[in-house]
């Protein structure tokens, strides 16, 4: 008999708790509806602003750059521009 006992008292336990749980679910929806219901219709978020508009591509400004670069390398290996003169316009340029 103890075994019985112990086996209807653990059924009613779980069907206790899964009442319970379920009624607040069930609670949980109404008032998530209700909400809802509550918010004009039509009601949208607004969409995320568009991005800024580029004047050049990352890739062509990229290009640029490098592109200089190799001019300030050839008027430093020809002696027009000294070692600080050229890594100050580096520093202007990459900066």
């Amino acid at each position: 008999m103890p075994g019985l006992l112990r086996g209807v008292a653990r059924t009613a336990v779980v069907a206790g708790t899964a009442t319970a749980v379920s009624n607040r679910v069930s609670r949980r929806q109404e008032g998530r509806w209700a909400a809802q219901a509550q918010q004009p219709q039509g009601y949208q978020e607004a969409p995320p602003p568009p991005p800024a508009p580029t004047t050049t591509s990352t890739a062509d400004d990229m290009t640029n750059k490098i592109d200089q670069l190799k001019q300030l390398g050839e008027l430093k290996a020809q002696g027009i521009l000294s070692e600080a003169e050229f890594e100050e316009q580096k520093r202007r340029l990459l900066a």
